[in-house]
C-alpha cells in the first residue's frame, strides 16, 4: 500500500498547508509529554500512559502532514506517510505502536508496565527525531 492509496480512498485529503494547526498540535504533543514525565508506570496505569504517548507521537506526525497540506483521517496512513519520507524505521515503529495502542483502546487488552517503559523511550526518541528533522522551524 502507498500513501496515495489513502488519498484515493478519501482517508487523506490534499489542501493548503495549515501551519497554525501544525503548531497547535506540536504544543498539544509537548503538553502530553510534560504531563507524562512525572507519571508512574505500573500495571494499572500502563495502558492509559501508552495511549497518551502514542497520541503525542501521532500529533507530531500529523503536524508534519499538515505542514505539507495533508489532512489525514486514518492513523494507518501516517505509517505510509513516514515510509514515503524515507523514514522506514520510523514507519515500522509507528505502525507497531499504533497496533499496540489499538489493542489497548479497542480490544481491552492489558499491557505490562515493562512494555510501556520500553515503548516510552522509543516514542520519545522518535518524536525528537521527527521534530528536529521536519518541524525544527516550529520548535
Amino acid at each position: 500500500m502507498k500513501f496515495e492509496d489513502f488519498m484515493n480512498q478519501g482517508k487523506v485529503r490534499k489542501g493548503s498547508p495549515d501551519i497554525a494547526k501544525a503548531k497547535s498540535l506540536l504544543q498539544t504533543s509537548n503538553n502530553h509529554l510534560l504531563f507524562l514525565k512525572n507519571q508512574n508506570i505500573d500495571n494499572i496505569s500502563a495502558g492509559s500512559i501508552l495511549v497518551t504517548y502514542y497520541e503525542a507521537l501521532r500529533e507530531v506526525t500529523e503536524a508534519m502532514c499538515l505542514k505539507e497540506g495533508f489532512r489525514v483521517y486514518s492513523h494507518e496512513a501516517f505509517t505510509f506517510f513516514l515510509k514515503e519520507k524515507g523514514e522506514i524505521q520510523a514507519s515500522l515503529k509507528f505502525d507497531n505502536l499504533r497496533k499496540l495502542r489499538n489493542s489497548v483502546n479497542y480490544y481491552g487488552e492489558n499491557i505490562d508496565a515493562s512494555e510501556v517503559k520500553a515503548a516510552k523511550e522509543e516514542i520519545i526518541d522518535l518524536i525528537n527525531h521527527l521534530k528536529r528533522k521536519y518541524l525544527s522551524e516550529f520548535i
